[in-house]
């Protein structure tokens, strides 16, 4: 299975915006792949209109944002126009068709046997196929999320959760719990009470001597 910090795998695949290699489209940006078990499930038509409502907000954090389905092309653009019409927004972010389930399987979605017609499998076959990836410029898995078909993903979390990466990833931070972005934060356990001194000269806040809180580092 994979696990944070695995380099997420590699692949070519057709998408509503042509031919990619992932990694190569992937670049220097930070990216968010997220899977829906079959094209026109309600849930799923909530999620990918929403979050081409709020892709502003990925756009700004130099986030990428890319679905899948195991459907093919013709059935995501009509997929894709439903959830205009219902969602009130067209997705503006390319719709991997996974249709030899390659993507699934490297994934872990969906079982390495899993082989047939796309288009005669159910939600229920596919229903494993609900993950949320957070990959960093570096390729590496940075957040793994699976939901049941019944629950809508909340994407302002990922956003939240993605946040808290970018900070952490640039500053020795990390983040408490409940965190919103602005608020305060922890000086990492690697770091020293020398150094924290060093980085930190007005001190820090904290009930006991293992959490140095301090406010959130700019730039």
């Amino acid at each position: 299975m994979l696990a944070i910090n695995d380099i997420a795998p590699d692949f070519e695949a057709q998408t509503t915006e042509g031919t990619i290699n992932f990694h190569d489209w992937i670049g220097s940006s930070w990216a968010v792949l997220f899977s829906h078990p079959k094209d026109f499930t309600p849930v799923c038509t909530t999620e990918l209109g929403y979050m081409a409502k709020i892709k502003p907000e990925f756009d700004r954090r130099g986030v990428k944002i890319i679905g899948l389905s195991v459907d093919p092309l013709d059935r995501h653009d009509g997929w894709m126009n439903d959830i205009e019409e219902t969602q009130g927004t067209r997705p503006n972010y390319p719709m991997i068709a996974d249709v030899d389930f390659n993507v699934s399987k490297l994934y872990h979605m969906l079982p390495a046997a899993v082989s047939g017609d796309p288009t005669v499998r159910t939600a229920a076959d596919n229903q494993t196929v609900r993950n949320v990836f957070v990959i960093g410029p570096d390729k590496k898995i940075k957040l793994i999320l699976v939901y049941p078909m019944t629950t809508g993903r909340n994407f302002d979390e990922v956003i939240r959760v993605i946040d808290s990466l970018q900070l952490t990833a640039k500053h020795k931070v990390a983040t408490p719990a409940n965190w919103q972005n602005g608020g305060d934060v922890i000086i990492a356990g690697s770091v020293s009470d020398e150094d924290a001194k060093k980085q930190y000269p007005d001190g820090w806040v904290s009930p006991k001597s293992y959490i140095r809180i301090v406010p959130q580092p700019k730039g």
